[in-house]
């Protein structure tokens, strides 16, 4: 049976396309808001953080009406940390929206997203957005998109896919480069000639494969997903399994039936094959599940997500202000939240330690980590991660580590100083190419040496650089990688920082507090110029011996603070230190408070790596001996004896 009624499409790209501006006019045009609605921009971007932040975090579903016929419409992020989100979509659908910035072109994640929309044989449409900025390059744009298919061993389906040109923000679109468009109906008419519409048996047994999760206070968690086969119908039995054998099969009931159209959920009866629902009544269910009939127990194999490359440690706040501000603190609340993650999170894994306050999480970036951070503290959540570490992987006695493609646009005066950073951080230019004034570098460079270089880049290109990563694989490690060269500030005593302790400690270096904080032995107020840590007593007041002294302060100068965002703290943590997050605050702090305490453990790391080095020099020495006895041996006719 095939579904003429339907077409399913997502819509993907690189961060900052357009996406959701032009899902927004797509809404817009169908008709699906009222005339006089007042209604956001980016409305797909319902959660708080993707607001505040500009990005899609979750992909997210919609639809719309069009000549008779219902488009189902899947939101995606653009940035590289969550393209788990994208990769367990496009399972649902039939074809793709792939757009690219008229003036940008194509970039890295727009690579990524074409390759695994390739990989299910989905047809494309190339959208080419924001042709109403001034620099525009729509001509450019079509050869470098062309380029890219010829780098990916594109077939001639994909060669021939058709080409738009569209404005999301003034919903506008065009065949025609050359001849400006008044409306989204190319876009439309587009979609229903050339995706195909869904196909399969209307008849057959039940199969429905979850790709998304959603949750309702009053229905209780939603599995989102395609319907394979069949028809599925409110208050039914069904059978819940999976591809994997995670688990075994279990009976479960379908308690509400939903279906999308614009922004709203409405109630269904039934529904059958090529529809994409949402249903609720099964309590466990998570990705990657299929809902099949009571009597027929076939799962639909799931797509296999990307593995993480980047861990963090979580742990339970011990500092000194620990429990004073956060609602959940202890470690059964962290556990719980961290697995609860697990179920609408693909990418992300969970292992708990030998320690039952710790707990390893790993993922795909530093802002996958961030997001998850911010979004656990705005919850009430108390808690502390340490630096970020790359996941090694060893194959055939040889190690690897996670290696990105870094690609930069820069002005040309930045150039130099940008190719000398990332040259010191191991990174290797791949290609140079001009951008009217401005240059685009790709660098390969390892994981790890990315840590704390976005402040840099920024710092260098007089924040008009725009940097971009992407996974490349795992490859052979590097050695004596760059880490990070400036120590810290650490404050002395336990206590508020006071205008005189901190006048005196700024001549020691950048600080990151400002009067009035509240600070405990052993926390990180600020940053060293020179590679050791350097206590400060940013709590030192004046003693006051006369009336005229009292004020004194009041003359004393500081130097604007440092103000640390998230991405910023979890960037400057070293292997020694934690940052303890809580509702109100982010407190960068030393892993053991006490000083005396934390040189005996420096000298103890210091006397194993001696000790270390010392048997590696043994073992040479050894080996040289024997390999000149050998070579005595052997001279004089004698027996030759091996290395050991």
């Amino acid at each position: 049976m095939v579904r003429n009624d339907i077409r399913n499409i997502a819509i993907i790209a690189h961060v900052d396309h357009g996406k959701t501006t032009l899902v927004d006019a797509m809404l817009r045009q169908a008709g699906e808001f009222r005339e006089n609605q007042q209604v956001e921009t980016c409305v797909m971007d319902s959660n708080a953080l993707e607001r505040e932040r500009g990005i899609t975090i979750l992909a997210k579903n919609t639809a719309i009406v069009y000549k008779n016929t219902k488009i189902n419409v899947i939101d995606t992020p653009g940035h590289a940390d969550f393209s788990g989100e994208v990769e367990r979509v496009l399972k649902m659908v039939n074809g793709v929206l792939i757009l690219i910035d008229a003036t940008e072109g194509p970039m890295p994640q727009t690579r990524f997203v074409m390759q695994k929309a390739m990989e299910y044989g989905h047809k494309m449409i190339v959208v080419v957005n924001k042709i109403d900025k001034k620099d525009a390059r729509t001509k450019e744009i079509k050869e470098e998109f062309y380029d890219l298919l010829f780098d990916l061993n594109a077939s001639d389906r994909d060669l021939n896919s058709p080409i738009l040109y569209c404005s999301g923000r003034a919903g506008t679109a065009s065949l025609d480069p050359d001849v400006p468009g008044t409306n989204l109906v190319p876009l439309f008419d587009t979609i229903l000639s050339y995706i195909d519409p869904p196909e399969g048996d209307e008849t057959g047994k039940l199969q429905l494969l979850v790709s998304a999760i959603d949750y309702n206070d009053y229905v209780g968690r939603i599995g989102i997903g395609r319907i394979e086969r069949g028809t599925i119908v409110s208050n039914s039995e069904v059978t819940v399994c999976d591809y994997y054998n995670r688990q075994t099969p279990y009976k479960s009931k379908i308690s509400n039936l939903f279906q999308i159209e614009g922004l709203t959920r409405y109630n269904v009866d039934k529904a059958s094959v090529g529809d994409i629902v949402c249903f609720a009544g099964v309590p466990d269910v998570t990705i990657g599940d299929t809902i099949c009939a009571p009597d027929c127990a076939e799962p639909v194999e799931f797509v296999k997500i990307g593995e993480p490359t980047i861990e963090m440690s979580f742990s339970v706040n011990n500092g000194p202000f620990a429990g004073r501000e956060g609602k959940y603190v202890t470690s059964r609340h962290l556990r719980a939240r961290l697995y609860k993650e697990l179920l609408k999170d693909v990418s992300l894994k969970v292992r708990d330690t030998d320690s039952p306050d710790t707990f390893i999480v790993s993922g795909r970036g530093e802002m996958h980590f961030s997001i998850l951070i911010e979004t656990m503290r705005r919850e009430g959540y108390e808690f502390m991660v340490g630096m970020p570490k790359v996941l090694y992987h060893e194959e055939n006695g040889v190690l690897l580590e996670p290696y990105e493609n870094l690609i930069v646009d820069v002005p040309e005066n930045a150039m130099g100083a940008v190719m000398e950073k990332v040259g010191a951080r191991y990174g290797e230019l791949q290609k140079m190419t001009q951008m009217g004034s401005r240059m685009r570098l790709e660098f390969l460079i390892p994981a790890r040496c990315l840590f704390g270089y976005k402040n840099e880049f920024l710092t260098d290109t007089k924040g008009e650089g725009i940097m971009n990563t992407l996974f490349a694989g795992f490859m052979k490690a590097k050695n004596n990688v760059v880490k990070r060269n400036r120590g810290s500030l650490v404050a002395y005593e336990t206590g508020v920082a006071v205008t005189y302790g901190l006048f005196n400690a700024q001549e020691r270096g950048q600080l990151f507090i400002e009067p009035g904080t509240n600070v405990y032995e052993g926390m990180v107020v600020g940053v060293s110029p020179k590679a050791e840590d350097i206590r400060v007593n940013v709590c030192k007041t004046k003693h006051i011996t006369n009336m005229r002294a009292s004020g004194s302060d009041e003359a004393l100068r500081l130097i604007p603070v440092r103000k640390m965002s998230l991405e910023e703290a979890i960037e400057f943590l070293n292997e020694d230190e934690l940052l303890e997050v809580t509702p109100k605050n982010i407190r960068i702090r030393k892993t053991i408070l006490d000083a005396t305490m934390r040189v005996k453990a420096e000298n103890r790391k210091r006397q194993a790596e001696a000790d270390r080095l010392g048997d590696v020099y043994k073992r040479q020495i050894r080996l040289k001996k024997s390999q000149k006895i050998a070579l005595f041996l052997r001279k004089n006719g004698k027996i030759v004896l091996t290395d050991g």
